[in-house]
């Protein structure tokens, strides 16, 4: 066992091919806003509107020629952003749909998540932590499930 523990995930930085259009697309997606911009904007760090973080994204310009990584190979595959209410998940599917950015959705049992990509294919998940109370069986077994959002809008919100 370590000797210290996490809190959480304070930020993510990721390689983009453009930081300025990256930045554009999670200003649409996520409400981000700049919190700073350096490099002659070839790095730009964003914030969530309500975090206590200076950043909660980093966006490393790295050019348009740069290659996509492949698809299963090692690295890291998706980053998960949390929401604070059901309703919230139901307005991200709005919003990623309307961007062409959903790609897929799951009933986690003890979370309710989308999936989406970024324009330079970088996969995040959108997310709700269903109260702990009500995670039963899944609090001990991983659970990929189709999601039916009315119904959990319905149930939750």
């Amino acid at each position: 066992m370590s000797g210290f523990s996490v809190t959480r995930l304070n930020h993510a930085v990721l390689y983009v091919r453009s930081a300025k259009a990256a930045a554009e697309f999670y200003e649409k997606a996520f409400g981000f806003v700049i919190a700073g911009e350096e490099f002659a904007g070839k790095a730009i760090f964003m914030r969530a509107a309500t975090t206590e973080n200076h950043h909660d994204l980093g966006l490393f310009e790295v050019g348009p020629e740069a290659p996509r990584a492949v698809r299963g190979s090692t690295g890291l595959y998706h980053l998960a952003w949390e929401v604070g209410s059901i309703r919230d998940l139901a307005a991200a599917a709005q919003t990623l749909g309307e961007l062409g950015a959903l790609t897929g959705a799951s009933d986690h049992g003890v979370s309710k998540s989308l999936y989406g990509a970024d324009p330079d294919g970088n996969e995040f998940e959108i997310m709700w932590r269903v109260p702990a109370s009500a995670w039963g069986e899944f609090a001990e077994h991983a659970a990929i499930l189709p999601l039916n959002l009315e119904a959990e809008l319905a149930r939750w919100g």
